[in-house]
C-alpha cells in the first residue's frame, strides 16, 4: 500500500569513488545550507548523514582502500565509529 506524499524508502546510500569526491559533496551540502545529521569515520569508510525533503535518511560515503583498513596485531579487521573531521575533509576538495 502506498500513501500520497509518502516515500517507502527510509535510507539511501550514495558511494563516492574517493575522498576528494566526498569532500566536494560535503562542500555542496554546506553551500546549500543543508544540515547534517552526523558524520562518521568507520575505519573502513567515511560517511555523511543527512535527510531528504521527505525526511528519509541519506548517507554519502566513500570506502577506504582495503590497505588502509584498521587491523589488530593478528590482522583481524577492527572497525570503529569516530567523529569525522569535516574541516580536514573539506581541505580535500579538488
Amino acid at each position: 500500500m502506498t500513501y500520497p506524499g509518502h516515500s517507502l524508502k527510509d535510507h539511501t546510500a550514495i558511494l563516492y569513488p574517493d575522498r576528494g569526491s566526498l569532500a566536494d559533496a560535503l562542500r555542496r551540502v554546506v553551500d546549500a545550507g543543508i544540515r547534517l545529521d552526523g558524520a562518521a569515520d568507520h575505519g573502513v569508510s567515511e560517511a555523511l548523514y543527512l535527510r531528504d525533503p521527505d525526511g528519509n535518511g541519506v548517507e554519502l560515503y566513500r570506502d577506504r582502500p582495503e590497505s588502509e583498513w584498521p587491523r589488530d596485531a593478528q590482522g583481524e579487521l577492527r572497525m570503529y565509529t569516530r567523529a569525522l573531521d569535516l574541516e580536514a575533509l573539506l581541505k580535500e576538495v579538488f
